[in-house]
């Protein structure tokens, strides 16, 4: 049997899709409470394995609710099951220890199924918030030398060949004003100090090869 506890501060809803799990044989609801403090209480008596976790509550936000239950029984899973899936909402719980993301368009067999596969510990994100954590995590994955434009970069080789400003300008065919400016840019962006630390950076990530390919 797979224990559950429900929270969620809309009677109508949580009654509701209490009456739907307890039709099924391998559910047990052991719990529910309106609040997030509530919540916390029956969650830390009852020791489920799966909470259904409203995320914006009167007393208490899913969120809160959520940290300090991970905090007490990190076996535990918690289900967030809300309307809302704003940056603001769902990077802070999903770091408080969610393990899924619903929202309240659900289907009753989309939650089902949802606390079924967290039981055996696979996690649901609904799309829409599967797409914001993707693009949060892609952006985590640029590196300094993304945000440089193709002519920093044909700038940044030269550095790491060693040639001297003049010598960038004469195989570029710009103006030593410009490769200044351009070093200067290059610097600010790669967040180093100088053109020994932007080559050392430029052979480290493999840009000679990869630029000149």
């Amino acid at each position: 049997m797979i224990r559950i506890v429900v929270v969620d501060d809309h009677d109508i809803v949580r009654k509701g899709v209490i009456s739907y799990l307890e039709t099924e044989d391998n559910f047990d609801v052991v719990g529910e409470a309106s609040s997030g403090n509530e919540g916390v209480k029956v969650v830390l008596a009852e020791k489920p394995d799966v909470v259904l976790m409203d995320l914006i509550m009167e007393d208490g936000t899913g969120m809160e609710a959520t940290k300090e239950i991970k905090a007490n029984l990190p076996n535990c899973k918690v289900i967030i099951l809300t309307s809302y899936y704003d940056d603001a909402q769902v990077f802070p719980v999903l770091e408080a220890g969610a393990f899924s993301y619903l929202l309240k368009t659900a289907s009753a067999d989309e939650i089902v199924n949802a606390i079924t596969k967290a039981y055996q510990g696979e996690n649901v994100i609904e799309p829409k918030v599967a797409h914001k954590v993707m693009n949060r995590f892609q952006s985590k994955q640029e590196k300094p030398h993304d945000s440089l434009t193709e002519r920093e970069l044909e700038v940044l080789i030269c550095v790491a060949e060693g040639a001297s400003n003049q010598e960038i300008a004469d195989q570029l065919f710009i103006g030593v004003k410009t490769v200044k400016t351009h070093v200067s840019n290059i610097l600010r962006k790669l967040d180093v100090h100088d053109r020994t630390q932007a080559a050392v950076y430029a052979h480290r990530n493999q840009l000679l090869r990869d630029l000149s390919s």
